[in-house]
């Protein structure tokens, strides 16, 4: 979406101070851990832009507060996987060979959004180790979600996601839908049995490049739309206007919960179909 467009439909322009009110009114509170999920364009047309709107959510949280978002670099990892766009067979011996190392001070965020990748490079922001699913975070619990972030399974129980969740924190959805909702990852990797892939990327391991492999599950975001919309109907979720966009906020676990028993029970269904389809 143009800049130009943006203005045309943006009534107002949003201040540091007008979002700062927008995210109080729908339920952003001083001392809360909040992982955040955005899309600047969807704000309206910001004066700062994406440095504003790190700033309003600092504001209203405090630094009794803390924020998290996702930082990711999805082209850090096995090039045989990759899929918009595919990379030649010939080339990923060449790309596993030469690709830098991630590091969280200089590699870039990939596909999460402006105020995301303003935020990783905010001062005193901190960010998680895993070459691929990293998230950055700043405030009172910074360390604890960002230490230790686990190479295998990165968005489960070794995961800043499952310390967001330990904190019983709270996810807000800034002018994007559920199947932007990572934290629905966290409830993939806690069914029964899910289903395992091998990855790999490169970093540093004392001190020297290396491409490591590691272990992962097959992670499927297309429910998550579906998943969303039926937890909004179950359970509470904050719905109000931040700029011009809709914004969601909701308690992290009450979703993670809900999704580990929708995808429990969708698969049930799956697998008994299949064994009547079969009979």
């Amino acid at each position: 979406m143009s800049e130009g467009h943006i203005i045309e439909t943006s009534t107002i322009p949003r201040t540091r101070q007008s979002l700062a009110l927008d995210l109080s009114a729908l339920g952003v509170a001083p001392g809360m851990t909040v992982l955040v999920h955005s899309s600047l364009s969807g704000l309206g047309w910001v004066c700062g832009a994406s440095v504003t709107v790190v700033q309003a959510l600092m504001d209203v949280l405090t630094s009794d507060g803390t924020l998290v978002m996702p930082t990711q670099s999805g082209e850090y990892s096995d090039p045989s996987r990759w899929s918009n766009p595919p990379a030649p067979e010939s080339w990923w011996t060449t790309i596993r060979e030469s690709m830098p190392a991630y590091v969280p001070e200089l590699t870039p965020s990939r596909g999460m959004g402006r105020i995301a990748e303003t935020f990783r490079t905010w001062p005193g922001v901190m960010r998680s180790a895993h070459p691929t699913v990293s998230f950055a975070a700043w405030g009172r619990h910074s360390f604890d979600i960002i230490l230790n972030h686990s190479l295998d399974f990165g968005l489960g129980e070794g995961s800043p996601l499952a310390r967001i969740y330990d904190l019983d924190g709270s996810v807000l959805l800034l002018g994007v839908g559920y199947d932007s909702n990572t934290s629905f990852h966290l409830a993939e990797c806690r069914q029964p049995q899910p289903s395992q892939i091998l990855e790999g990327a490169p970093i540093l391991e004392n001190g020297r490049r290396t491409w490591k492999t590691y272990r992962e599950i097959d992670y499927d975001d297309s429910t998550f739309q579906h998943i969303g919309a039926a937890f909004e109907e179950a359970s509470s979720v904050y719905v109000g206007r931040v700029g011009s966009a809709t914004a969601r906020l909701f308690r992290q676990c009450a979703a993670v919960d809900f999704a580990v028993t929708w995808l429990s029970s969708h698969a049930l269904k799956q697998s008994a179909g299949a064994d009547h389809l079969c009979t």
